[in-house]
């Protein structure tokens, strides 16, 4: 089977909706086609890291097999991840694949996460396939800086992907990592940034997930510091407005733009969690920070039908964890979990 044949297509089954031992609807996949990325981001890799061979990755044509299993299952919004998805090879053809769905009215939003650095090259076929709006990454807006936090990024390209999905008619949210004594400087000038463009934008905690040759303690900037700032220059109105995910929106009245604040540490957004990770290699994974998994892999290749998968599928929402654990302090060196963010998809 290769990456460019046409996909095969089940006929829907339409099985009950996925709803974990707590009540939580399952309604979100987030889905990592590649652990690969062209930036090295010092909150989420190592500088020489050792990728997973090619072989061990789910086919595109399984991907789109899995992610059709969760539409069926009641899932109304994917989320394409990585590493850095658009540096999969022939990755949209998986995009017009799973496009269907939204053709048919059973999947709300088909979206990603990208660094910005292939935009120039996709976002005009990331429209035509139903894209309407991407996460960007962009932690700082000095180009010095920039490639200082991704070891190899180009701000410059990044810049060129921004107007590139504008051009593109794709909503954008930024989001940036608050890293201390790094871009804890420039919060307030990436939100003016965003807001002038448009654009939402959504700060992160640094979350302690695989080894990255540096004392995160070292990294870890808590947002409640952040808001705290920011509301001596802006007043700060809380928002009703979701997007699926578990950034709680304010709007900043100065500006009449949004800014989310997604906390892990400070604040874990457990009791809502509406989602599960599927890695590229058919690892689900029902908790971001905890290392609760399901193989996925061996059901989907076991069967020419989806039942035994969807069966794996029953038995991973039933083991999904009530909230996870992550711990950043002096005397905790090492990560909450041992694999990289990159692994999981962001």
């Amino acid at each position: 089977m290769t990456d460019t044949s046409p996909p095969i297509i089940f006929a829907p089954q339409r099985h009950e909706p996925l709803v974990d031992t707590f009540g939580r609807h399952i309604s979100y996949l987030r889905v990592s086609v590649t652990d690969r990325c062209d930036f090295r981001c010092v909150y989420c890799m190592s500088e020489h890291m050792t990728f997973l061979p090619k072989r061990d990755l789910l086919t595109l044509e399984e991907l789109d097999r899995v992610c059709s299993a969760f539409v069926d299952r009641g899932v109304r919004k994917l989320r394409i991840t990585g590493g850095e998805p658009l540096v999969r090879r022939n990755i949209m053809w998986l995009f017009k694949s799973l496009s269907r769905h939204l053709d048919s009215g059973h999947l709300e939003e088909l979206t990603l996460t990208t660094n910005g650095s292939q935009l120039g090259k996709y976002a005009a076929d990331l429209a035509a396939c139903g894209v309407r709006r991407v996460n960007v990454s962009i932690d700082s807006l000095d180009e010095q800086k920039f490639r200082t936090i991704t070891r190899w990024g180009d701000l410059k390209v990044v810049m060129q992907g921004l107007d590139a999905a504008a051009k593109a008619g794709l909503k954008v949210k930024l989001n940036a990592v608050a890293l201390k004594g790094v871009n804890e400087d420039e919060i307030e000038t990436l939100v003016r940034f965003a807001h002038d463009r448009g654009a939402d934008i959504t700060f992160i905690e640094a979350m302690p997930m695989g080894d990255i040759g540096e004392n995160r303690a070292d990294q870890y900037l808590p947002l409640s510091i952040v808001r705290a700032r920011l509301m001596n220059t802006f007043t700060l109105e809380d928002s009703p407005y979701r997007t699926g995910g578990p950034a709680r929106y304010v709007t900043v009245r100065e500006t009449g733009g949004r800014l989310g604040f997604i906390t892990p540490m400070t604040h874990n957004f457990c009791e809502s969690c509406n989602r599960v990770r599927l890695t590229c290699t058919g690892t689900l994974y029902m908790c971001l920070g905890q290392d609760d998994k399901a193989d996925l892999r061996e059901p989907l290749r076991a069967g020419v039908t989806d039942e035994l998968l969807q069966q794996a599928i029953d038995q991973a929402i039933a083991a999904k964890p009530k909230g996870h654990d992550f711990i950043i302090d002096r005397r905790t060196s090492k990560p909450s979990v041992g694999r990289h963010m990159s692994v999981t998809g962001g």
